[in-house]
């Protein structure tokens, strides 16, 4: 795809977060896609594709009165709409479509029309994972964890510290979930979950959604917000099952994803402002700082510690915002967190970030689905073409 040539111009979250227990699944797509409308001037009859995952864009399209020329259904976890900006970019770019709706809406923790998680007993980690008693993703992400703990030498304290420097940037987001301060030893003292994460290495689970409008750069231009353009992006999946990952100690999903979107943005490291990095539990930071090449393999853990991703070092040498909203583990976390470390990305370009990042011109979403089944990656900016 060629730099610059299609951007966000709508970008919102449901009205509310948390917990909703009076919107069902698809009233969340509705409302968090009516606000992305409303954010950009649109109405339903504006809107010529749509992408969508947790539903099905039939049933998305059919409840906002959208004729779409185009449709995107895929679903492969919490990164799948990153993979949906991906398609939408290169489809309008083709000319399948001129303005397309991607939307997320999870009930997850009210569970109003929701589905159960997992494949089912007839899925391979049905047959293969299940029977041996992981109960789902906070017992199957410690299958890599602990082999990549002790590989890179890493503490479980370092994980705690992923949380605390996170939970400091979730005290400045009037939206976050949980505000309050914590430290590495109020991590560790929380309750066991699956060793070695404690309940504040784990996601939040609440209720929410959220929704982004892609067009052409050239179209852009004419709508009310500042347009956030795309220079790269990428995608891969490996494994359904994390037992059979190629290496425990990085994401092969990771690395493909991760490499394509820099080489199609044509930046270096050294241009990136903004980084969010999708952390359904506290060891991903760490593993998509190694895997995207920010940190060298075993580097991470001391990066975070040294406090390079914290608030109090944004703009001094070797400084990266990381999960400035703060992530899945303070801000919310649906489900499928993907749409929400995007929408951190447009708002830290756009200007209108809560905790906001001085100059940032550079933001980076990227996301994981399933336990490292697959990966998505986006590369935004806000200079125009």
């Amino acid at each position: 795809m060629k730099q610059k040539t299609v951007a966000a111009v709508g970008a919102a979250e449901t009205t509310e977060l948390g917990r909703i227990p009076n919107m069902s699944v698809i009233q969340l797509h509705a409302d968090a896609a009516l606000n992305a409308m409303a954010d950009c001037g649109l109405k339903p009859s504006d809107i010529d594709g749509v992408a969508t995952a947790g539903i099905s864009p039939t049933e998305l399209a059919y409840y906002l009165g959208i004729t779409p020329t185009y449709a995107d259904g895929t679903s492969v976890g919490g990164c799948s709409f990153m993979l949906h900006v991906r398609h939408a970019a290169a489809a309008i770019n083709e000319g399948l479509a001129k303005t397309i709706l991607i939307t997320h809406g999870e009930s997850g923790r009210s569970r109003v029309g929701a589905g159960r998680f997992g494949g089912g007993t007839s899925s391979l980690p049905g047959q293969f994972e299940s029977p041996y008693g992981p109960v789902g993703p906070p017992s199957m992400f410690t299958i890599p964890v602990l082999r990549y703990l002790k590989t890179r030498g890493y503490s479980i304290e370092d994980l705690a510290n992923v949380a605390v420097v996170q939970r400091e940037w979730a005290a400045k987001n009037p939206r976050a979930t949980m505000k309050d301060p914590i430290t590495v030893d109020d991590v560790m003292n929380a309750r066991m979950i699956a060793y070695p994460f404690t309940l504040l290495m784990c996601c939040l689970v609440t209720d929410g959604g959220g929704a982004i409008i892609l067009t052409s750069a050239e179209r852009a231009k004419d709508f009310p917000q500042k347009p956030v353009y795309i220079l790269g992006t990428g995608e891969s999946v490996e494994t359904p099952m994390v037992s059979q990952m190629e290496d425990f100690n990085s994401s092969k999903a990771f690395r493909v994803s991760g490499k394509k979107a820099f080489d199609e943005a044509g930046i270096s490291h050294k241009d990136v402002d903004h980084l969010m990095i999708y952390d359904a539990f506290a060891h991903l930071p760490l593993y998509g700082l190694e895997d995207l090449g920010f940190c060298k393999p075993g580097e991470a853990a001391a990066f975070i510690r040294e406090r390079h991703t914290a608030i109090e070092n944004v703009g001094k040498p070797g400084s990266l915002p990381l999960n400035t909203n703060g992530g899945g583990l303070s801000y919310m976390h649906s489900g499928m967190y993907g749409m929400y470390a995007m929408q951190e990305s447009i708002r830290q370009l756009r200007g209108i970030a809560p905790a906001q990042v001085p100059g940032a011109k550079i933001s980076i979403s990227h996301g994981v689905g399933g336990m490292f089944a697959a990966s998505g990656t986006v590369i935004w900016s806000n200079e125009a073409p």
